[in-house]
């Protein structure tokens, strides 16, 4: 049940800002979104649960916060079923669109909504309010060209329902995304944003160290955090461990005898921009939102996509092809092996200008 009208007597103007629950990178990418519409006088409300919801509390814990279930979709352990396990879900999640659509008609009128912005919720569009979509996933990869075909098809049906269509990427043929974000068709109401990180890069004169920054959905998150943890033990320096599990930021006991292990379910923004920053290589997935971090903060990373998930796997690809960033494969994946090899990649990281999206949104906010 939502709160009783809280912006009636409010001279702040509010707007509704929901992420996908498909992993935390979407709730990640939203942090500096809130961040300048607070700035700009805004009163952000925040649609979530769950992991997604615990994360963003912990970010601003003086938001208000609604309700909203996510698409809670899941993944199999066996990645010959996943294409199946996926399909069978797309009920449930047409239900849920539909659903979130009657959900927000009815939080618009409670909250005197001014605009709404939708990372990757296909719902939540409305006729008379601005809307704003945002994806960096404009080409959805799926190994085929027919079913991609589809797939893009039912992507731009949606994407058209909204006022603006933002990707997180620049424009032209220099960008972090390649087809994902530069597909040959585009949809009529789309706008390259620049890249959406959290973070403020600091310089550190010595770097040292193993960050391990895992991320991303059951079970390959933990799959992959298991196959790390009975390697490390023969790396010889400081290792954090960050396992990706948001609501808890205490250290753990040491999985292993490693007595320069650190391991932690979760850092706060800046302690992990710090542990970044202050590290001599990372590792972690190649979700986009991780991928935007390391490209703002400059920093040296060995990227292992998530098996099946051919936008990661796809992205790896690119960015691996660009020189930005060393992959490695999660199947065989050899800690020892993976670092020599990046010792030797020729890294040619472009600079990117990261703080475009607050133009961007400066340009959105002053038309309402």
């Amino acid at each position: 049940m939502f709160l009783k009208n809280i912006n009636k007597f409010s001279k702040e103007k509010a707007v509704l800002v929901i992420p996908l629950d498909w992993g935390l990178g979407h709730a990640t990418r939203c942090i500096p979104l809130i961040q300048h519409l607070q700035s700009r006088g805004f009163k952000v409300i925040v649609g979530a649960e769950g992991k997604v919801k615990s994360l963003l509390q912990h970010e601003f814990q003086q938001l208000t916060f609604l309700e909203l279930p996510g698409y809670r979709v899941h993944y199999s352990k066996n990645q010959q079923l996943l294409p199946l396990t996926l399909l069978l879900q797309v009920p449930k999640v047409l239900a849920t669109i539909y659903w979130e659509h009657q959900w927000l008609k009815k939080a618009a009128r409670q909250f005197d909504i001014q605009a709404i912005f939708s990372d990757n919720r296909f719902g939540l569009f409305h006729s008379f309010i601005p809307t704003v979509f945002i994806t960096h996933q404009l080409a959805i990869k799926t190994g085929n060209s027919f079913t991609e075909r589809m797939a893009r098809n039912i992507n731009y049906k949606f994407i058209r329902k909204f006022s603006h269509c933002w990707v997180p990427d620049f424009e032209g043929t220099i960008n972090m995304a390649g087809e994902l974000s530069h597909p040959q068709i585009l949809p009529p109401n789309l706008q390259y944003i620049g890249g959406l990180s959290r973070f403020t890069k600091e310089e550190i004169p010595v770097k040292s160290g193993l960050l391990i920054l895992l991320s991303g959905p059951e079970p390959q998150r933990t799959i992959f955090e298991q196959i790390l943890l009975k390697q490390i033990g023969s790396y010889n320096g400081q290792i954090i461990f960050v396992r990706g599990l948001p609501g808890d930021f205490e250290e753990l006991s040491p999985m292993t005898s490693n007595p320069q292990l650190k391991i932690v379910n979760h850092m706060a923004a800046d302690k992990l921009a710090e542990a970044i920053s202050g590290a001599e290589w990372v590792i972690s997935r190649s979700g986009y939102t991780t991928v935007m971090d390391l490209i703002k903060l400059r920093q040296k990373a060995i990227l292992v996509p998530t098996p099946a998930q051919p936008e990661q796997e796809y992205l790896a690809d690119y960015l691996h092809q660009q020189k930005y960033f060393f992959v490695a494969a999660q199947h065989n994946f050899r800690l020892s092996s993976a670092l020599e090899e990046a010792a030797s990649f020729p890294y040619n990281l472009p600079a990117f200008e990261m703080d475009l999206y607050k133009k961007k949104i400066d340009q959105f906010v002053d038309s309402l």
